[in-house]
This record gives C-alpha cells, structure tokens and sequence, in this order.
C-alpha cells in the first residue's frame, strides 16, 4: 500500500454496491481512486472543485450501446497503445461535429439569397 495511506473496509447493500461499481466503471477510474474522489467531494461541501471555464455534461444511454462504447475503447487503447478514455472519446465527436457544423454554417453564409 502507497506511503500515507488506508485501507477502508465497509459492508454496504448489495443494490448501493452495484450502483458504485457501475459509476466506477463508467467514469474509468480504479475503485480506489473513484471513492477517493467520491469522499473528498463529500468532505468538501459536495461540491465537485471545477477547472476555470469547464463545464459537466452528464447523459444516460442504453446498456447495449455503452457495452459497444467499452468494447470500442478497448479496441483503440490497443490499437494504440494508450488508454482511450470515455472523456477523451466523447469530447472528440463533439469537437469534430461542432467543427463541421460551423464549417457547413460558415459556407452557408455565402450563398446567395437572392
């Protein structure tokens, strides 16, 4: 175990773990440093501390398409190499698609609307 640190031991409901673990996993961090995160905020008024000028976005979506996501992911931190993460991967289709978006809406602008 890391210097400075404690092993927490707790017996919750079954339905309250699963729950945890499914978040966990959700959010690709390693139990450990998911209730870490999860206590400090807790600690620390509940209030998750924010980078200047970021936002959260937070969606559900059905389990056979999270099931493709993971497998996805998967597949391109071994094509790769380096983990692929669920953040880095869904911030990459928005930026692509706002990017087009604006291209397509700025090319738009010069059409003729005589």
């Amino acid at each position: 175990m890391a210097e400075n640190q404690k092993n927490l031991c707790a017996m919750i409901p079954a339905e309250l773990h699963s729950r945890v673990r499914a978040a966990q996993e959700q959010a690709g961090l390693t139990l450990s440093a998911y209730i870490t995160e999860l206590l400090t905020n807790y600690y620390e008024g509940g209030a998750e501390k924010m980078e200047k000028g970021m936002r959260t976005m937070a969606f559900q979506m059905p389990d056979a398409m999270f099931t493709r996501l993971k497998r996805h992911l998967e597949r391109e931190s071994e094509r790769t190499g380096k983990k692929v993460s669920q953040k880095e991967f869904v911030l990459g289709l928005i930026q692509r698609a706002l990017d087009e978006a604006e291209r397509e809406g700025a090319a738009g602008h010069g059409a003729d609307l005589g």
